[in-house]
């Protein structure tokens, strides 16, 4: 019995490929229009993602300058919640959320709604959340774009599953490159994450989707739409970006200290991935499925906690540049990281359209930048690597991606010496993280909206219970559900 179950198990890891080889030969102008046309969408996507928000955020902060912070921060995170609430809740449920757990429960082969429609409602709705003052990132949701434009491509080209699987990845990763300007980084969250599969004919397919996607957002960025960026020149043509400019030494003893790093930010993270999943638990309990009510909730409150706050917390983005370049004293860095853990936990739980690696780098920056601090007082010495390998770290103990996490954290300095202490901290991070729990943030997100839908099932099939049609609506509204049986999986 033990012979036919490894047998039929290789013949499960054999179709896959031979489906998508299959389809390169016989078809291999169309799979790779699909593939430029996923780049560019999840470039354009994520492009135009980045200047709506930042346009709603200048916005927002020159209305500063006239308002009174403690009436317009709660007033635009209300009205920005309900507004981005009711579009998610009217034209596509599944916008809801970060968006990467999305794409991974729909490669885990979970029923999950995909398709151009669902791309626009997040990113529309995702641009008013986060430029409204909700305290999260654009990577999730340009992961989601991305993967929904890939679905849709290879929705269009009639593709077997495999093939979907991989292109819906593929487009994932591309959304995150075109964000970080990391094609590397993206590439490797593709393989790392979504798809944990390295066979050479995906390598290939994703590597070129995510190396496209990158060079689209350059040339966008360019041509107006991000004029700040500084990807690619009419004249002088693609320019190595460097965001941050930071001294970078690594020194033998360094070793010691980015390990100790390593640890501290490996127990800081996974403790805020159970307050995120707790907090969006109470969310759920509390308010159950009503998107509307509590995104707007968390506007205001979130808005009345900022308008409490000095003036250097009103912009999460020039907030993170002022830590990156150690700019913050010890102070300052703690009060970032307490006040981003507990709104960004917020702002997660209320379910709105925004990602989470952008204030876990910020967050594992601050406690770069606060060890540094203590390490120098305490020894005279400190790597000068600390904050940015603090960043990858955090992000790797989350999103248990260290590979993923020190190309993320490289990307911000494209200085080919930070590599190794990133790769320190990040490999620590990561071991201490999954000695608490082996899973991701995104993984234990899918599972908790799993074992909601179970329940919701078993009190539908009760005779007397008064609530079952709204258990069947509850369903409806789900994000994902559960795999459907093996027959129907590739």
């Amino acid at each position: 019995m033990s012979v036919l179950n490894n047998l039929k198990q290789k013949r499960q890891k054999i179709a896959p490929n031979q489906s998508i080889r299959k389809l390169l030969k016989q078809r291999w102008f169309v799979v790779v229009v699909a593939l430029m046309l996923t780049g560019l969408g999840a470039a354009l996507t994520g492009v135009l993602f980045k200047t709506g928000v930042h346009t709603l955020d200048e916005w927002r902060l020159n209305l500063l300058t006239e308002i009174p912070p403690w009436f317009l921060l709660p007033s635009m995170g209300g009205v920005g919640g309900f507004i981005s609430g009711s579009l998610i809740a009217r034209f596509a449920p599944a916008a809801s959320g970060s968006g990467v757990s999305h794409i991974m429960g729909f490669l885990r082969h979970r029923t999950v709604p995909m398709g151009i429609r669902v791309g626009l409602v997040k990113l529309v709705s995702g641009i008013i959340a986060i430029g409204s003052g909700f305290p999260l990132g654009p990577e999730g949701p340009a992961v989601q774009m991305g993967g929904s434009v890939a679905w849709q491509m290879a929705r269009w080209l009639k593709a077997p599953i495999a093939f979907r699987r991989v292109i819906v990845a593929a487009g994932g990763g591309a959304g995150l490159a075109a964000i970080f300007s990391a094609p590397i980084g993206g590439f490797i969250y593709a393989i790392e994450e979504l798809l944990n599969s390295a066979r050479p004919v995906i390598l290939l397919l994703v590597v070129i989707t995510t190396f496209w996607a990158d060079t689209w957002a350059d040339v966008l960025q360019a041509i107006g739409l991000d004029p700040t960026a500084g990807g690619f020149d009419s004249n002088l043509g693609f320019q190595l970006e460097r965001k941050f400019t930071p001294l970078v030494e690594f020194l033998p003893i360094d070793l010691g200290y980015l390990i100790g790093l390593g640890i501290i930010v490996g127990i800081l993270a996974e403790t805020y991935c159970r307050y995120v999943l707790t907090m969006q638990c109470i969310g759920n309990a509390w308010l159950g499925e009503r998107l509307v009510l509590k995104m707007s909730l968390s506007g205001i409150f979130l808005g009345f906690i900022y308008a409490c706050l000095p003036d250097a917390f009103h912009h999460l983005g020039k907030l993170q540049d002022f830590i990156a370049d150690g700019n913050a004293d010890i102070s300052l860095a703690l009060g970032t990281f307490l006040v981003l853990f507990i709104t960004s936990g917020l702002a997660a739980a209320s379910g709105a359209p925004g990602g989470l690696f952008y204030p876990m780098l910020t967050l594992g920056g601050s406690i770069g930048l606060a060890c540094g601090g203590w390490v120098e007082a305490l020894t005279g010495h400190v790597p000068s690597t600390y904050i940015f390998a603090g960043m990858g770290a955090f992000v790797a103990a989350c999103s248990r991606t260290p590979i993923t996490a020190m190309f993320l954290a490289f990307a911000l300095t494209k200085d080919l010496l930070i590599l190794k202490p990133l790769l320190v901290a990040c490999i620590t991070s990561f071991v201490i993280a999954r000695l608490f729990n082996e899973h991701s943030i995104y993984e234990r997100q899918i599972n908790m909206e799993t074992d909601q839908l179970k329940t919701s099932e078993k009190r539908s099939q009760e005779p007397r219970d008064i609530l079952s049609s709204l258990t069947k609506s509850f369903r409806h509204r789900q994000s994902f559900g559960p795999p459907p049986p093996p027959n129907n999986q590739l």
